[in-house]
């Protein structure tokens, strides 16, 4: 089994107008969002507070593409379900939330969703080595989760080139989120990732009056991973 590995660009709405999310959400996909990154946090395992399952419930009906939803919460494992029902495509729990991350992915599998595990800036790419047969997707964070708009950390780029040489032939995405723009993006993207979060880097500018500037930052993040 392959997969797209594509450059895919998934912006995050925790950068979009909190009052008007449906019309963001198309706004976004009109001017070629790939997925839609929804960033969960508890206010316990990250500093800060945002979705909770009604919230992604409500976003469901404006996505068209893939939502994409990135639990930075713990502990997790009780909350799948509920976000299965919500209606994310993608549900991505941190190795780190819990003391059984197998059992985490096979409860994301379980409500027939894709599973992804995340890594801290932290923790070493190895924790994740016995868990890739079970996941989708491994999401390497390049800045400590819990607020948008953080400097990169240059040196992920080491952890996601040997996440790509360890995933080898496995139909896996290496998603990337954390300071990404039109410099950072092309050295994710050499190093192999195929998923970028995007934030600020997408928003910025623009409005859903003036949604052109969302396409352009889409587009210039984009042709940079083809440079």
């Amino acid at each position: 089994m392959s997969i797209d590995r594509k450059i895919k660009i998934a912006p995050s709405i925790l950068s979009a107008d909190f009052a008007n999310f449906g019309a963001e959400i198309r706004a976004i996909e009109d001017q070629g969002a790939d997925w839609v990154h929804v960033d969960v946090m508890d206010g316990h395992f990250v500093p800060n507070l945002t979705f909770g399952p009604p919230a992604v419930k409500a976003f469901r009906p404006h996505v068209t593409t893939f939502m994409d939803v990135h639990l930075m919460i713990s502990p997790v494992d009780a909350y799948i379900e509920a976000y299965a029902e919500a209606g994310a495509d993608m549900i991505t729990a941190h190795i780190e939330a819990g003391p059984h991350p197998h059992r985490t992915l096979q409860a994301i599998r379980a409500t027939g969703k894709q599973a992804g595990i995340a890594l801290n800036p932290g923790t070493p790419v190895e924790a994740v080595e016995y868990l890739l047969d079970l996941t989708d997707m491994v999401l390497v964070m390049t800045v400590n989760p819990g607020f948008g708009g953080q400097k990169f950390i240059h040196s992920q780029l080491t952890k996601i080139k040997r996440l790509r040489q360890m995933i080898g032939d496995r139909p896996v995405h290496i998603q990337v989120d954390g300071g990404v723009d039109v410099t950072t993006a092309p050295l994710v993207a050499q190093a192999g990732a195929d998923v970028l979060v995007a934030g600020s880097a997408v928003f910025k500018g623009g409005s859903v009056n003036q949604p052109d500037i969302y396409g352009d930052n889409i587009r210039k993040i984009r042709s940079s991973t083809a440079e």
